[in-house]
């Protein structure tokens, strides 16, 4: 993390040149330090301004600077002032000592200890098994399982959480669409009735249904083979759970009286014109809710406040639930009931995400759980799980997605998965033709392998020689120093993908990451006569491959060798 040390050392020299009583008036440090690449990239690698100390030291922001470098020690770097910026440029052997870095670590390079071991549960998807997915749950297994992968990355304690809607009035018009499809398949004229699930995906529950029902009732075989399908569909997309969680089991286990009788006990809810009601508006609500109904009827909000004091009391430090946008307005209510409750209601997090947008044939394609539709299941049999899951990452899930379906199938540097993932499968490719046996061009014949796998090994495990910019072009210097800073940049921007739960950050450093490694092989030749210098790039290329398949692993993507 570059900049954090730059950053840290700078602090250091200021806080120095305080004591030394050379800003000025200036008793403490109390300016933000921010590390950022100068608009001139022959000023250095990395600027630091600190002209808001002439407030307090009443001096001209050089020779605040001027100043400030006094106090800094100057080991593998140089130091130029320009203005108010202290520009730090790198040497090679600073450079070198990242590859060393890489290659001694591993995938573990890019680790960090922020989660300190915290218990997180991640509510995700959550769909009611009424029927097969919409793209939007896509989109949200995607985002859940790959902030959870990140997350437990840097020591975060994760459990992956599925909420089953499985206790309204929904699964009753399930089973009663179901008993119709089953009589329609027995030869019986009937229609659908209004307000029931008309989806022809239906048609293949009632075949099942007439096959292999043990003694279930319609809507008890619906549900059930819907979960199975959608438990299914998860899997092959790379989506595990810890826990699928029954709404029904609240109601069974008496969780969601004894909740009541909790905020009934801390004198949170009260009887109005034959209504229960929550005083939610004591919390910051904009009214307060009912919780049951003039006919005795629960609503939705009272099993789920059940339902996060079931995942509290199990433990959980830290809730953190991805919702659709239009669930916007529950959130005030869910964190007011949490603290009415006696919890902080600070330990949950909400994730709003907006929708997907399916392109195809340069027309909007129609999504949704009836008749004929575009099912999540269609999408990842039309692209693949990669390019589904890399799609619906690469934006902040405050935003919605246009998802080109052709695009995403294309093997074309526009298709961003495709981009990324050729990249890693050139990098392998290297790697291999460095152990496989030649082609002499000119007398046709078969040359020995330019080295063994044994002694790249040992090179990675002992890279004492390492100094990867002899015998490099200006051109190729650049590239090298460029892709060296990308990698080395992945550790600090992981850490701020998990502390802004935010994965798309991610995709976007693999796009950037992967243009730096295209970049430096359009200007380096790797493979040579000079088995020394063909060890050190070798050396750059693995460490590329190492970051590159991790990355994509924590996004769920898989890293092909060959394309």
């Amino acid at each position: 993390m570059l900049k954090n040390y730059f950053i840290e050392i700078t602090k250091n020299a200021i806080n120095k040149a305080i004591e030394a009583q050379e800003l000025g008036e200036t008793k403490e440090n109390t300016i933000e330090l921010v590390c950022d690449k100068p608009k001139n990239k022959d000023f250095g690698d990395f600027a630091i301004n600190v002209s808001a100390l002439a407030r307090t030291a009443k001096m001209a922001p050089p020779v605040i600077a001027q100043t400030i470098v006094k106090h800094i020690k100057q080991e593998n770097f140089t130091i130029n002032v320009v203005a108010g910026f202290i520009n730090f440029k790198l040497e090679k052997e600073f450079l070198n000592k990242i590859i060393v870095d890489i290659l001694a670590k591993k995938d573990d390079y890019l680790k960090s200890d922020i989660g300190k071991g915290e218990k997180v549960n991640i509510e995700y998807v959550s769909a009611n098994p009424t029927g097969p997915f919409h793209i939007g749950h896509g989109r949200w297994a995607a985002l859940g399982s790959a902030l959870a992968n990140i997350m437990k990355y840097c020591n975060y304690s994760v459990f992956q959480e599925f909420y089953i809607n499985d206790a309204g009035n929904q699964i009753n018009k399930l089973g009663k669409s179901l008993e119709i499809r089953v009589r329609q398949l027995k030869g019986e004229n009937i229609e659908m009735e209004e307000g029931l699930y008309p989806g022809d995906y239906l048609i293949d529950c009632a075949k099942r249904y007439l096959e292999n029902n043990k003694g279930l009732s319609y809507a008890d075989f619906a549900k059930q083979d819907m979960l199975r399908l959608q438990k299914e569909l998860l899997e092959k997309f790379g989506t595990h759970f810890d826990l699928f969680f029954s709404e029904l089991s609240l109601y069974q286990d008496n969780e969601v009286e004894k909740c009541m009788e909790t905020l009934r006990q801390r004198e949170k809810i009260y009887e109005k014109d034959g209504a229960v009601w929550f005083k939610s508006s004591d919390y910051g609500d904009d009214q307060d809710r009912v919780l049951v109904k003039t006919d005795g009827k629960n609503t939705y909000l009272t099993a789920d406040i059940a339902y996060h004091k079931n995942k509290l009391d199990r433990g959980f430090e830290r809730l953190i639930n991805i919702w659709g946008a239009d669930h916007h307005g529950y959130i005030p209510r869910m964190k007011a009931a949490i603290e009415a409750l006696g919890y902080d209601s600070n330990k949950l997090e909400v994730i709003l995400g907006q929708l997907v947008n399916l392109i195809q044939d340069g027309e909007q394609q129609r999504m949704g759980k009836r008749k004929k539709m575009v099912t999540l299941d269609d999408l990842v049999d039309e692209v693949g799980v990669d390019a589904t899951r890399f799609w619906m990452l690469m934006r902040s899930s405050d935003t919605t997605i246009d998802f080109d379906i052709d695009l995403a199938k294309s093997q074309s540097d526009k298709n961003p998965v495709f981009y990324v993932q050729y990249a890693h499968a050139r990098a392998c490719s290297i790697l291999r033709k460095a152990i496989e046996n030649r082609l002499d061009i000119d007398n046709k014949t078969e040359l020995e392998p330019l080295f063994k796998q044994e002694e790249i090994d040992n090179f990675y495990q002992n890279p004492s020689i390492m100094d990867l910019f002899e015998n490099l072009s200006d051109e190729s210097k650049e590239a090298t120093k460029a892709l060296i800073l990308k990698l080395e940049e992945g550790k600090a921007l992981l850490a701020n993908a998990v502390k802004y739960r935010a994965p798309y950050m991610v995709c976007k450093y693999l796009t950037e990451l992967a243009n730096s490694f295209h970049h430096f092989y359009n200007f380096t030749r790797v493979l040579s006569e000079n088995k020394k210098d063909s060890l050190m790039k070798l050396s750059l290329v693995n460490c590329f491959r190492i970051i590159m398949a991790k990355m994509l692993n924590l996004m769920g993507v898989s890293a092909p060798e060959k394309m």
